[in-house]
C-alpha cells in the first residue's frame, strides 16, 4: 500500500486556498439588518449637549486628579442631580501574581452606576452604557459624554427599557465584579459588598472609550472572551448610524473600501480578516464588552480615534449616534437573535457566514480522515483464509505475526491524559508549595513546574516503546497512530465549533505534522 500523499496535500492546499478566498466579494456579501424593530434609521436625533459633555469631562478630570483615582463621591452627586437612581459597588480581587505596576496582590475598587427607570414600562428589560475609568487622562471625555447623555435621556418619555449608566474601575476586573453581582453569581472569586440596585434583564450593552474632545473615526471591537461574538445586527446598527451621521467607522483599525474588484482591495480585506482571526484566536476580550457576552448579553466596544485625518467630529455628532442606537434598541421586543452569531468580517460592510468559512476547516480535517483511512488498512489485519494443516514437527514457511490487543494501548493513553491533567493542575499547586519552601516568586514557581512536567514527559516515547514492543510487530505503533489521528480530528472539530479562528490556526499548523509523521517502531 502506498500512502495517499497527493490527495492529502491537495486537500490541505484547498483548505488554505478557500480561507484566502473568503476576502473575495462573491464569498463576502453585504451586511443587512435582520431584526425588523431596527430595520430603519429614520429617527430624529435631537442631542445638543456637546458642550455640556465637555464641561462634565473637565470637572471629572479635575476631581479625578484631586482624588488620585475615580472620584466616587462626585460621580454619585452628579448622577443624583441628574435624577438617576444611584448605587455604588465596592469590590476586591486577590491576584494570583503581583501586577507589574504596583506589585500588589489585592486590587480594590468601586463601581458607580445610575439607573434611569423607564417611564412607560415596568423594570423588566434594560440597556447598559458603560465607561471604564482608566488611570491618567484616558476616558475623561467618555465619562462626560455619558453624563450628558444621561441628562438628555432623563427628559425623554419614550423609553420602554431601563438604562444603566455605569462607570467601572480597573477595567475588566471592575466589569466582571459588576456583572457577577448583578446576576448573583460568583465565577472568579471577586468579593463585592453593598446592596446592588437592579433593573430588568439586560438586552444589550455599549462600552465607550473616548479620550479627546473631537474624533476622526470610531473603531469597533467585537471579539469577546474565548472568541465569542455579538449578534451581527448590533454591529450593523452601529454602522448604519455612522453612515447616517457621516462618521468614519473602522474595524481592526481598517476603513472599508469601495473598489472590491481590485487587487489592492482584496489585500486590504484579507489583512482585516486575518487581524480578526488572530484577535479571536487569542481568546482575550478586546474591551469590556467581551465579558457581557458570557451572560448572553449582546455588546460591543466603541473607541474614539483622533488621528491626522482632516475631518473632525465633535461631541454632538457622537452623542447623536449613540442616541440613535439607544432609541433603536429601545424598540426591541425580544433579544437579538435574527442575525448571525458566527461570522468573520473582512470589512464593516461585508461579512462571511459560518456556512461559507467552515469548508476551509473541513478540507484541513479531510487530510486527517484520509490518513485515518490509510492507517486503518495498515493497522487492522486483513481476513485471510486459514492455512492448511501441517504435519506435526514441520516448521511453517511463513510464520504468523503476533497481533497485539487493544489493551496494550491503554498505558500510553493514560500517560498522555495524566500529563494533560498535570499541566492543568500542578502549576497552581506548585506555586503554593514552592513559595512556602523555596526562595522563588509565584511566577518563577509556575514556570519551573511547567518545565518539570515537560522534562518528565520526555520519557513518554521510551515508555510507549517498551509497552508496544511486547506486541512483537509494528502493528501496535500503527494502531496508536490511528487513535492519535482520531483524537486530533475530534478535538479540532469540537474546538472549531466554539472558536473557529483558534481551531483553524491549530489545524493549519498541526495537521501537516500529524499527517506526515509515520511510526516505525522505536524510531
Amino acid at each position: 500500500l502506498r500512502p495517499c500523499l497527493p490527495p492529502s496535500a491537495l486537500s490541505y492546499v484547498a483548505g488554505l486556498g478557500w480561507f484566502l478566498a473568503l476576502a473575495f466579494q462573491p464569498l463576502a456579501p453585504r451586511t443587512y439588518m435582520s431584526e425588523n424593530a431596527m430595520g430603519s434609521t429614520m429617527v430624529e436625533e435631537q442631542f445638543l449637549y456637546g458642550e455640556r459633555a465637555l464641561s462634565y469631562a473637565r470637572e471629572f478630570a479635575g476631581h479625578k486628579k484631586k482624588a488620585g483615582g475615580m472620584p466616587v463621591a462626585w460621580l454619585e452627586k452628579t448622577m443624583w442631580n441628574l435624577g438617576l437612581e444611584v448605587h455604588r459597588q465596592p469590590f476586591s480581587r486577590t491576584l494570583p501574581f503581583p501586577d507589574e505596576a504596583r506589585e500588589r496582590y489585592m486590587v480594590k475598587g468601586t463601581n458607580v452606576y445610575g439607573i434611569l427607570r423607564a417611564p412607560r414600562a415596568a423594570s423588566t428589560e434594560a440597556l447598559v452604557l458603560t465607561v471604564p475609568c482608566s488611570e491618567g487622562p484616558h476616558n475623561n471625555q467618555a465619562v462626560g459624554l455619558m453624563l450628558a447623555l444621561a441628562s438628555y435621556f432623563r427628559g425623554q418619555i419614550y423609553w420602554a427599557k431601563d438604562i444603566i449608566f455605569l462607570v467601572n474601575e480597573h477595567d475588566l476586573l471592575g466589569m466582571e465584579a459588576w456583572l457577577e453581582a448583578y446576576h448573583d453569581v460568583n465565577l472568579t472569586e471577586v468579593r463585592s459588598s453593598g446592596t446592588l440596585g437592579r433593573a430588568g434583564a439586560i438586552q444589550a450593552a455599549l462600552s465607550l472609550e473616548l479620550s479627546s474632545d473631537v474624533v476622526t473615526s470610531f473603531d469597533v471591537a467585537v471579539e469577546g472572551l474565548n472568541g465569542q461574538l455579538p449578534n451581527l445586527d448590533l454591529l450593523n446598527l452601529f454602522h448604519a448610524f455612522c453612515q447616517k451621521n457621516g462618521l468614519l467607522c473602522t474595524i481592526q483599525g481598517k476603513l472599508p473600501r469601495s473598489d472590491w474588484d481590485s487587487l489592492p482591495a482584496f489585500g486590504h480585506s484579507l489583512q482585516t480578516l486575518l487581524r480578526m482571526v488572530l484577535a479571536q484566536a487569542s481568546g482575550q476580550p478586546r474591551g469590556d464588552h467581551g465579558l457581557f457576552l458570557r451572560y448572553r448579553i449582546e455588546a460591543i466596544t466603541l473607541r474614539g480615534i483622533n488621528s491626522f485625518r482632516q475631518y473632525k467630529y465633535d461631541m454632538t455628532t457622537v452623542g447623536k449616534t449613540l442616541e440613535g442606537m439607544f432609541r433603536k434598541l429601545n424598540n426591541l421586543l425580544e433579544r437579538l437573535h435574527q442575525s448571525y452569531f458566527f461570522y468573520l468580517l473582512p470589512s464593516l460592510s461585508r461579512f462571511v457566514s459560518i456556512g461559507v468559512y467552515m469548508p476551509a476547516f473541513g478540507f484541513l480535517i479531510l487530510v486527517l480522515v484520509l490518513k485515518i483511512s490509510f492507517w486503518v488498512v495498515r493497522a487492522l489485519p486483513l481476513r485471510t483464509p486459514s492455512p492448511p494443516r501441517r504435519s506435526p514437527g514441520l516448521t511453517p514457511l511463513f510464520p504468523q505475526e503476533s497481533r497485539p490487543g487493544l489493551l496494550v494501548l491503554v498505558p500510553p493513553l493514560l500517560i498522555c491524559h495524566a500529563a494533560g491533567l498535570a499541566l492543568y493542575f500542578l502549576p497552581v499547586l506548585g506555586q503554593h508549595v514552592a513559595t512556602q519552601h523555596f526562595p522563588v516568586s509565584e511566577s518563577e514557581a509556575v514556570v519551573l513546574t511547567v518545565i518539570a512536567i515537560y522534562v518528565a514527559g520526555m520519557a513518554l516515547p521510551h515508555n510507549t516503546h517498551r509497552v508496544l514492543a511486547g506486541g512483537g510487530s509494528d502493528r501496535g505503533w500503527m494502531t496508536l497512530k490511528l487513535l492519535a489521528l482520531l483524537y486530533l480530528a475530534v478535538q479540532l472539530g469540537c474546538l472549531a465549533l466554539l472558536n473557529f479562528s483558534l481551531g483553524f490556526l491549530l489545524a493549519a499548523t498541526m495537521v501537516p505534522a500529524a499527517a506526515a509523521v509515520q511510526p516505525t517502531g522505536p524510531k
